[in-house]
This record gives structure tokens, sequence and C-alpha cells, in this order.
């Protein structure tokens, strides 16, 4: 009788280059155990204040998260993957009108759509490998299971200073998605690279959200300011966040392995897919609610919603201090949203031309909403 470790050694074999196939070229094995540190280090963060920005983040629910079984009674093995958004930059526009920046992942399709898809494709394929009573869940980043865990567990890369996955090749430009099975396939040993002394992602951070290695809090972060905050960006942090207008890639920018990363993203991921890597920000500022939804429709940008990419744009345009900008950004002091007109009302204080601060006065005749008229206010004096 042919022995049962063998055959699931030569079918591991087997889903690997399958995945592959499928568009994953990072693939590792990663027993279904539950992940014990993980959950204390999550725990002791949230403890500690460094999630309060993000109240769904419960200790509930990183207790669930680092139990895969919590998903799968009789999963054993998680097929851990990894895709590269690494595109190559466009070429930089000549052009003397303001621009922001976007964070890579944004720049083309959205990765759940995308990730999704090459998920459902890879295991209808692997349902066809495998023997009876084969069973899968699948997971990218929005699924309750702790996903740069099971990565660095499986071998696919190191946790860097700035907390994210480093792989060798791909660097952190990577997506992580997850395929938990009841298939008893031989785990991956996890790689033993890390970053040794190089710590040059923590201090240029803007925010200085990298407060210890592989410690980040969260509410400083420019990612969370510019994508998952909903009301207003602090004042304090809003000269910090620079001209970003969607995430940030600054500590991965500066990560001398992410240098070193081949630009191997997918087309779909390619900044003609999307709103690329640096969109001239006057445009975006005239948006109305059904121009956003159709333009940004299967794109990454959605989560911020109009508001909040409005509001970014108007801290963009602030920091620039293009008196270009004042024009777009005196309209916005009628938007009807109460987040936008504010963070307007920040962006003309900070240019301060006599035309800015004319239409700070005539807004301030009427504004209704007293945080509006507090920043109006500020911007003034």
């Amino acid at each position: 009788m042919k022995d049962v470790t063998t055959d699931f050694e030569a079918l591991k074999v087997r889903v690997k280059r399958l995945a592959r196939d499928h568009g994953f070229p990072l693939v590792g094995i990663a027993s279904a155990e539950p992940f014990p540190d993980t959950q204390q280090s999550i725990l002791e963060r949230i403890a500690a204040g460094l999630f309060t920005g993000l109240p769904w983040f419960t200790a509930a629910r990183a207790r669930f998260s680092c139990d895969p079984r919590n998903h799968l009674p009789d999963a054993q093995s998680i097929i851990a993957l990894g895709i590269s958004y690494k595109a190559h930059a466009p070429v930089p526009d000549e052009s003397k009108l303001p621009r922001g920046r976007v964070a890579r992942y944004a720049w083309g399709r959205d990765y759940h759509e995308e990730v999704a898809e090459r998920l459902e494709s890879f295991c209808a394929d692997l349902r066809g490998l495998c023997p009876p009573g084969l069973r899968l869940k699948t997971f990218t980043d929005t699924g309750r299971l702790v996903d740069r865990a099971a990565a660095q567990r499986a071998g696919l890369g190191w946790f860097g200073k700035n907390s994210n996955i480093l792989t060798h090749g791909l660097g952190s430009w990577v997506f992580l998605a997850e395929v938990l099975t009841n298939l008893p396939l031989p785990p991956d040993p996890p790689l033993r690279t890390h970053c040794g002394a190089c710590q040059v992602c923590m201090p240029a951070c803007p925010t200085g959200a990298i407060i210890a290695p592989g410690v980040v809090h969260n509410d400083r972060c420019i990612s969370y300011l510019t994508i998952e905050l909903r009301g207003p960006i602090p004042r304090e942090l809003r000269p910090l966040v620079g001209d970003w207008i969607f995430g940030c890639d600054v500590c991965q920018d500066v990560c001398p392995v992410n240098r070193k990363a081949a630009a191997a993203a997918p087309p779909a991921f390619w900044p003609e897919q999307g709103i690329g890597a640096r969109p001239e920000l006057l445009p975006l500022l005239e948006l109305s609610d059904e121009e956003f939804r159709r333009r940004f429709r299967h794109t990454p940008i959605m989560r911020a919603k109009r508001r909040g990419l409005l509001r970014n744009v108007c801290v963009a345009l602030g920091n620039l201090r293009d008196p270009t900008a004042v024009p777009a950004l005196c309209r916005a002091l009628d938007d009807p949203e109460p987040l936008v007109r504010g963070h307007a009302a920040w962006a003309l204080g900070r240019i301060g031309t006599e035309e800015a601060r004319d239409g700070l006065y005539r807004r301030q005749v009427i504004e209704q909403d007293p945080w509006v008229r507090e920043e109006i206010a500020l911007a003034l004096g």
C-alpha cells in the first residue's frame, strides 16, 4: 500500500504548481493550529489603545481571527498565497498642475475583486486534484484570519519593522490571501530571515506612527487617516500628511528589500486601470457623488467615499500651497458635505492669499455648521 505521507507530499507539489498557474507566485503551506503569540500581541495593542480608531477591531474579533478552526472545525492546513502589486510608475507629468500621491496598492483595480476571482478559479481546479470530502474556505484581508501571521508561518516572508510582511524577490508589495482546508498537507518551515539592525522605515514615517519595531500606532498612520478615518483629520497631523490623498508608501519606499523588488504586478493593478500614481487634484475636487461612483467603481478608492477623498484632496492642496487651487477650494466651501467644507477652509488658510481670505469671509457669513465655522475662524486667524 502506498504511503499516505508520500501521497500528500506529492499533492502539495501539485497544489503549489496550480496556485502559481492561477497567478499566485508566492505560495506556502502552514498548519491550521491557532496563533497564540499573535493573539497575545494583538490583545496587548488593543489594550494599549493602538487601535482606537477602528472600533470594529475588538478583542473578541482578535481571538476569533487567531484560531483558523473557528472557520473550519476540521481544518488542517492553510494554503498561504501572495501576488505582487508593484507596477511600473508612469512617466512623471511635466505640467505644473497640483497633483497628489496614491499608495501603490490602489493605483489600479480593486484587489479584493481581482484576488477573489483568482481564488475562485484556483479552488475550482483544486477540487479536481483532491480526494472526496475536500473542504475549502478562502480569505482576503477582509476575512477574520490573521493573514500576515499565516504568511509568516507558511514561509512566504518575515515581519518587517514597519509591520508588513517582507518577501524575497517581491518585497512587501504583495497582496496576501489564504485557503483554509481539511487537507493534511505537509507544512513549509518559516523563513529565518529578518531585518537585522536596519530600521530606516521607523524614522521615515512622516507622522511617527511606527513607535517600536513592528508596532504601528494606527491613529497616526497616514493610511488610516486618509482611508479608514471617517471624520476630520486632526489639525496637528494635517501638515504631516503631505500630498498623500489615499494611503501612504513611505515606510515601504525606503525599505532596502523593497528597492530591489521586481515590478511584477499583473495588468489589473497597473495605473491605467484606476486612479494612477499622481492624479491631478483640482478635477477630483469637482466630482459629484455620481461622478465619483462612476469613475472609481471597482477600485480601492471607493473605500474612502467621496467626502473622504475630497477631504484628503483639500489637505494635500493646503500642504502644496499652490495659489492656482484657490478658486476650486472656494467652490468647495459650498460643498454639501461639512467634512469637505471644513478641510477646504483649512487649505485656504494655509495658502493665505487675498483671494483665499475673501472666499473664507464670504462663506463665514452664511455657514451654519459649528465645526466648519470653527475651521473658517482658525483659517482666518
